[in-house]
């Protein structure tokens, strides 16, 4: 077999691969069996993938899988190009640890190593993206110790961060 043969036979078995995988986590959430999906569902199915788009980045992705009609749901033939391509051109990938860490560095005027859940409250949902009242609530219930009401935010980050292995 040529170097060449070998090459395409290696980029259509990483396809497959990728196929099958975005294949599986559509699944998950196709209720009905019909391969379709809740549009509402396609945040989930992105991130399990291991995907954080923002969420204009996340509306511009519905956008162009939904049909010109939209139907309130996702149909597997139109997500699975998309997400292939998302995923074979390595988009929207997690933010690295020592960004994050930065991050929070930064907020944490003080150089105690923790923000107060009621400082953490006004940064995300005052400041940049705001998050929703339910992502601050899974937040919340993440990273806060209930003991001191703090976030150790080292710690915090080392439970969230993405293992791209």
């Amino acid at each position: 077999m040529a170097t060449d043969e070998r090459e395409a036979a290696a980029a259509e078995s990483a396809i497959n691969e990728i196929h099958k995988k975005i294949t599986e986590a559509f699944e998950v959430f196709d209720h009905e069996c019909n391969k379709t999906v809740d549009v509402r569902e396609i945040g989930t199915i992105i991130r399990s993938l291991g995907c954080c788009p923002s969420e204009g980045e996340l509306h511009d992705m519905i956008a162009e899988v939904e049909e010109e009609e939209p139907t309130g749901f996702i149909r597997l033939e139109k997500f699975l190009p998309m997400m292939t391509r998302v995923l074979t051109e390595r988009r929207y990938r997690p933010i690295p640890e020592d960004i994050l860490l930065r991050a929070f560095e930064v907020l944490d005027q003080n150089k105690c190593g923790y923000l107060t859940k009621d400082e953490l409250v006004k940064y995300m949902t005052e400041e940049g993206e705001p998050f929703t009242q339910e992502e601050m609530e899974e937040m919340l219930s993440a990273a806060v110790d209930p003991e001191t009401n703090n976030v150790r935010y080292k710690d915090y980050i080392s439970m969230m961060v993405v293992d791209e292995n």
